[in-house]
């Protein structure tokens, strides 16, 4: 397929004024968007972006769900059993109204919950681990949305971002860095010495490169439509924000550290509500990240509204109590850290652990162990590129 098998032809001159012409047909705007297209479709097809990104978004809410399900195992009865108010039955009823399904109300056996139960807890922490993702990743979008279909009134806009990334997450490569199946092929490629034998028929190094090339299209828009997600999100946030008078007048937040239903600790809401002034500018701030977040994304201004979102929420989860709404804006946020920032990161703590004495040095590699791992096809001939399944 390269173009070095083409032979060289040298230029004639072209048949008529007509011809001659077509360079300057191309120029301007059109070239401009001709250009624009053909790096967009670089882009998606090249290789797969933020694979560390996407690793630690399937870490983050595997693991988010998981302590979730642990923290309501004592309620898990009242909240998705057969014994909810919310009845399997009113649950079926509402679904033929909404087009949700959920698993958990195929039997209003008691025993079949149960096993529902455990197998989500199972397949949380699988997720987790990265073991057998590409499957793992499909079973934990429908455990997802069957416990948020079957007490859909008990939700929160936490759990509609988990409901939304679970199944963004299950058309990303989400395994390849940081799991199981990782490790894995890493280990496999090392006891194996000899190279992998070339495929020779035409028809299956076509049909290779094509699904490498499926796989990372879709991966690349699985990503890009997690990053709209969020832009879209803190953006409609913001922009609701600033048509209401108590977020102009930077009384928002008094009124909300006022609210009984969100005071977890009322003597902690009491005192931080005393200092009127940075409450306001509190307020103010809030609004201008909302707003500003979609606009700061493309240059190194994002680190520090990452950093001030990264405080943001956590006062949520401290001062309002909704840990599983913060930890999920948490996690969405690291879509937007690049991967060489996760590259570096454990090379920074194993330093900060080495000055405080707290760590060996690290044993030494080969060169370039420390850069991002190759994430796309190689460059080499077409005979030589890697099944799909293999980077999973």
């Amino acid at each position: 397929m390269g173009t070095e098998q083409i032979p060289r032809i040298a230029p004639t001159a072209p048949a008529s004024g007509r011809s001659g012409d077509r360079p300057d047909a191309c120029s301007g705007p059109v070239q401009w968007l001709v250009d624009r297209t053909a790096a967009a479709g670089e882009l998606l097809t090249a290789r797969p972006v933020s694979l560390y990104a996407a690793s630690v978004l399937r870490i983050g809410y595997g693991l988010l769900y998981l302590v979730f399900l642990l923290r309501e195992f004592p309620h898990r009865d009242e909240i998705w059993g057969p014994n909810s108010p919310w009845t399997p039955a009113l649950a079926r009823e509402l679904f033929d109204q909404t087009g949700w399904n959920s698993i958990l109300t195929l039997s209003d056996s008691r025993a079949y919950f149960e096993l529902c139960y455990a197998l989500a807890l199972v397949t949380s922490a699988l997720f987790v681990l990265g073991w057998r993702t590409r499957v793992l990743s499909v079973l934990f979008a429908v455990v997802v949305v069957s416990f948020h279909a079957r007490a859909i009134f008990m939700t929160d806009g936490g759990d509609n971002l988990v409901l939304l990334m679970a199944i963004y997450l299950a058309f990303t490569a989400c395994g390849r860095r940081w799991s199981l199946d990782a490790r894995r092929i890493r280990l496999k490629a090392a006891r194996t010495e000899a190279p992998a034998p070339q495929v020779k028929r035409h028809f299956l190094r076509q049909l290779r490169v094509s699904l490498a090339t499926l796989t990372t299209v879709v991966h690349n828009c699985g990503m890009f439509v997690i990053a709209a997600q969020v832009c879209f999100l803190y953006g409609s946030a913001g922009l609701f924000k600033v048509q209401g008078a108590s977020w102009g007048a930077g009384t928002a937040l008094h009124y909300v550290l006022n609210l009984r239903l969100f005071q977890p600790w009322p003597a902690l809401s009491h005192l931080v509500d005393q200092h009127t002034i940075l409450i306001a500018i509190a307020g103010y701030m809030t609004v201008l990240l909302q707003v500003a977040f979609p606009f700061v994304l493309f240059g190194r201004l994002k680190y520090p509204v990452l950093t001030m979102l990264l405080g943001m929420h956590l006062g949520i989860a401290v001062l309002m109590g909704l840990p599983l709404f913060s930890g999920a804006m948490i996690i969405a946020d690291s879509a937007f850290l690049p991967d060489r920032f996760y590259t570096v990161l454990p090379q920074l703590c194993r330093r900060v652990a080495l000055r405080a004495g707290l760590g060996r040095p690290a044993p030494s590699r080969a060169t370039g162990a420390g850069s991002v791992p190759a994430q796309g096809r190689p460059a080499s001939a077409a005979g030589s590129v890697k099944s799909p399944s293999a980077n999973t």
